[in-house]
Formats: structure tokens, C-alpha cells, sequence
């Protein structure tokens, strides 16, 4: 290969890593940035994800996606899309702590997997059942894996520099809540992290190739894509040494030929052929694709332990002469619409729950259902919705969370509240409280006369929005006095409570 050619294969291979480095560090981050570093406007990188352009009807974007692919090839797997830049982080690290020489080889590709996984996909979220969808989307697995497992190390180790720092009267650093916010996603990410590891160490893209079905769809455009990395035959001597440094394994050096379906355009391949053989530029003959069956994929199963720690939960509270209750329909966040508009629209990227800065947000187990398992629903555990934040609708990339304004924030009512007197400290204990009041912004629990110089709250549910401020603060335990019940759809207020 001459020189010039050489300099033009290394500049692309550059050029793309550079990029990608760019998308992957950014988007990242800002999971990770619990201080705000970078600006909310930064969430634009996620409309950029293909599932949730495809969700939202982002048509711009997607038609953007289309025609890069039609041009350049998978150009989104390799520079996009932050999960496939992991998996070529994890086949770089395998390659640098190897002792024998990483070595890649040609398979065929298992289209009869790879079409059952994007079949079983589709119907399954056709049928309403998102979690599919939500699970095998590679920005949403990569954003639940930032969030659950590697934002959990990044926040403890910025407590240990607080602690170092502190001591020397330097309080750049603060202390920030390191607990795991779900079991059941946490499970689930280390789960795909530990799948997603394993191939790429083994075996680069095969996640890509054999599982992601956005690779898949992807894959069938890119079979006519302008830009190809062509093998011209009467150069090639089948020496396989560029097959060896295809990390998509789509490389058949002895039939001189490349799996443009599986083909990422990582560039690995064309700076090592001494033959000059292998080149990028348009091509167009290209090749024809073949008709698949589509196959139903099964579905996960839910765990009993939650169920019994209700039981154990509720006779309890039973014994302590309190009002059990369940909440009948969980909480979607405020700008979701309805509970069937976000199940249909999220796909569990967790970029919303990473963002919120009151902390109420927190992945689902069983309150949606099986089918909404790890979509977003709002907790008052930890905080209550600040009355002035719209964050997770400015954010979110697919459409379940609507961005609306402060204004219509204050009007919006994802839930009403529902007052228990056996409950509440005042009838049980005969103590002040009042707390619920003084932290409702609507009003809509007021202190009316009791008995013994006491008062008692009193609700009006039409002019609650569901903040969960009266329901954070609540002392009562274990079932609180006073808790906000979600709409399954979400009411604009016609009264003014101001």
C-alpha cells in the first residue's frame, strides 16, 4: 500500500475514533454529572439514539440516521452509539493485556438469531409489552448501566474526596447519597454489563451482530450504502491478515468478501492489507438481501420477594392497629400524559432519573407490570417533586415525558392526594404535627379544628398536583397518613389555587 493511501485509511480510523470518543465521554457524563457541570441542553445527545428518535417520531433525526447509514454504512454503531463504543473499549483493553496477540477470524453471521431477537422486538412492543424494547436498546442498557453501576462508584468516589479535602479546610467536594436506587435494574444492568463484557473481550461486536436489534435493522440498510470497504480479487492473495483486525468478524478473506450487514466502518481493517487490496469508496452493486421469519422471544419472569416484604410489611401495621392500603396506580412523571402514552414511549434509558434533582424518580419493578418493568415512576422515599423543576421532560429523548413549562408544571396533576385519619400522629398519638401543610405549594392540604386544641388535615384533591411534598414529610409509619395516589391520566387544573 502506498504511502498516501496509508495516510488516508490511518486519518479515517482517527477521525472516527476521535468522534466517537467525543459522543461517548459526553453522553456519559452527563449521566454521571450529579452537579449540574454540564447544561441540561446536553440531553440533545440522546435525541440523537435511534430508538429514541424512533419512539419520540423525531423525524429529522431519524432520517438523518437513514441517510448517514444509506452513505457511510453503520456509521451510528461505530461513532454514535455509546454502546457500541464500550464494546470497543473492553476489545482494546483485551488486546492490550493479552499476552498472545488478539486475533479476530471470519464467522457467518446467525441471521436466524439476529432476525428471531428483532422480530420478537417488534411484536412485543406492538403488543404493548415496551420492556423487550427497552431492555435490548443499546442507549437505554448503556444508560442503566452508567446509572446503576458506574455512577454509584463515580458519587463514592467523589465522597473520598471530600473527606481528603475537607480536612484541609477545602470544601470543593460534597457528600452525596451513594445508594443503589433498584435492586431489580441493578440486577439487570450487571447482568448485560457482564454479557456485554464477556462477548467484546472474546469476541468485539458480536452483541452488535447477534443481539442489538437496532445493529439488525441497521444492518439491512447498510447492505446499500454508498461507501463500502471493498475487497478487489485480483489483489487480494487471501492472506487474511485484515479478517484478523475485524472486531465484527465480517471479513472472508478467502471468498474476498465483506458482510456489509455486519460491517461497523471502525476502519481497523484497511491501514494493515500490504496488498492494497481493501479500500473504502462508493460502491454501487449492492448486494440483495433475503426475507426472514420473524420468531417470538420469551419473556423474563417476576420474583416473589417483593410481595412477601408487603405481607411481612402490612401485619405489622395491622398489630399497631393502623389502616393498611396499596396505592392503586403508580405515579408517571409530571408531562407523561398518561400512563399508557409513557409505557408505550419509554424505553428505560434512566437519563430522567439521573437527572432529577429532588431524587424522586426511580426505576419501576412490578408497579407497571411485567411489561414496565424498570420504566421510571415517581418515589417520595427520598425527596418530593421539586414544584418549579421540569427537567425530566426537558430531557428525555423519547417522547414519554413531554417538556412543558413552569407554568404548566403547576397545573398539571400526575396524582391527588388521599388523607387516612387512624393513621395520622394527631389521632394516634394526640401530638401537633402538621407538617403536610406547611409543605403543600397548592393548599390542598389545610390544619382544621381537631379536639384538645389540636388540628387535623384536611384534603381537597382538586387542587393537588401530586408533588408528594405532604407524603415525604409524613412521620407516620410504616403506612403513612397521608400519600398522593397517581393519575393514570394526568389532569390540567382548571382551578386557580393562588
Amino acid at each position: 500500500m502506498s504511502s498516501e493511501s496509508r495516510c488516508k485509511s490511518t486519518m479515517l480510523r482517527k477521525i472516527r475514533i476521535g468522534i466517537s470518543a467525543l459522543f461517548f465521554v459526553l453522553i456519559t457524563f452527563f449521566f454521571l454529572d450529579f452537579a449540574e457541570i454540564l447544561p441540561n441542553s446536553f440531553h440533545r445527545l440522546a435525541h440523537l439514539q435511534f430508538v429514541p428518535a424512533l419512539l419520540s417520531l423525531s423525524v429529522g433525526i431519524l432520517l438523518f440516521l437513514i441517510v448517514l447509514t444509506l452513505l457511510f454504512g453503520r456509521i451510528y454503531c461505530s461513532t454514535i452509539c455509546p454502546m457500541g463504543i464500550l464494546q470497543d473499549i473492553i476489545a482494546r483493553l483485551s488486546k492490550s493485556t493479552s499476552k498472545k496477540k488478539k486475533r479476530y477470524s471470519y464467522s457467518p453471521a446467525k441471521n436466524r438469531l439476529r432476525w428471531s431477537v428483532l422480530g420478537g422486538t417488534v411484536i412485543s412492543f406492538l403488543c404493548g409489552f415496551t420492556f423487550i424494547v427497552g431492555l435490548l436498546d443499546p442507549y437505554s442498557a448503556y444508560g442503566r448501566i452508567v446509572v446503576h453501576v458506574f455512577k454509584p462508584i463515580y458519587m463514592l468516589g467523589n465522597n473520598l474526596l471530600e473527606s481528603a479535602f475537607s480536612k484541609f479546610d477545602n470544601y470543593t467536594f460534597y457528600q452525596v447519597d451513594t445508594s443503589i436506587l433498584s435492586i431489580s435494574s441493578f440486577f439487570i444492568s450487571v447482568v448485560i454489563l457482564t454479557m456485554i463484557f464477556i462477548m467484546a473481550w472474546k469476541h468485539g461486536r458480536t452483541w452488535c451482530n447477534t443481539i442489538c436489534p437496532v445493529g439488525t435493522i441497521l444492518g439491512l440498510l447498510s447492505r446499500f450504502s454508498l461507501f463500502k470497504v471493498r475487497i478487489d480479487s485480483d489483489k487480494c492473495n487471501s492472506c487474511g491478515l485484515c479478517a484478523t483486525k475485524c472486531k465484527a468478524a465480517c471479513i472472508n478473506s478467502k471468498e474476498h468478501t465483506v458482510d456489509y450487514g455486519r460491517c461497523v466502518d471502525c476502519f481497523d481493517c484497511l491501514g494493515v492489507c500490504k496488498q492494497k487490496a481493501l479500500i473504502y469508496q462508493p460502491s454501487l452493486s449492492p448486494t440483495d438481501s433475503s426475507k426472514r421469519r420473524f420468531l417470538v422471544a420469551g419473556l423474563l419472569t417476576a420474583g416473589a420477594v417483593p410481595k412477601l416484604l408487603s405481607q411481612v410489611k402490612e401485619s405489622v401495621a395491622s398489630l399497631e392497629g393502623k389502616k393498611v392500603y396499596k396505592k392503586e396506580n403508580p405515579i408517571t412523571p409530571p408531562g407523561s400524559v398518561s400512563r399508557e402514552h409513557f409505557q408505550q414511549q419509554c424505553t428505560s434509558c434512566h437519563l430522567c432519573i439521573s437527572k432529577c434533582p429532588s431524587h424522586v424518580l426511580k426505576p419501576a419493578f412490578m408497579e407497571y407490570g411485567l411489561a414496565g418493568v424498570m420504566q421510571p415512576t415517581v418515589s417520595f422515599e427520598k425527596g418530593f417533586c421539586n414544584f418549579d423543576c421540569t427537567v425530566c421532560g426537558d430531557v428525555c429523548p423519547n417522547g414519554a415525558i413531554l417538556p412543558i413549562s413552569v407554568e404548566q408544571k403547576h397545573l398539571t396533576q400526575m396524582g391527588y392526594v388521599v388523607f387516612i385519619e387512624e393513621n395520622c400522629i394527631v389521632y394516634t398519638d394526640g401530638t401537633s404535627c402538621g407538617a403536610c401543610s406547611e409543605h403543600c405549594p397548592t393548599q390542598a392540604v389545610a390544619m382544621v379544628p381537631y379536639k384538645d386544641g389540636l388540628t387535623i388535615p384536611h384534603v381537597n384533591k382538586e387542587i393537588c398536583v401530586g408533588c408528594g411534598g405532604c407524603e415525604y414529610v409524613c412521620p407516620a409509619r410504616p403506612f403513612r397518613a397521608i400519600y398522593i395516589e397517581g393519575n393514570p391520566m394526568q389532569h390540567i387544573m382548571l382551578i386557580d389555587y393562588q
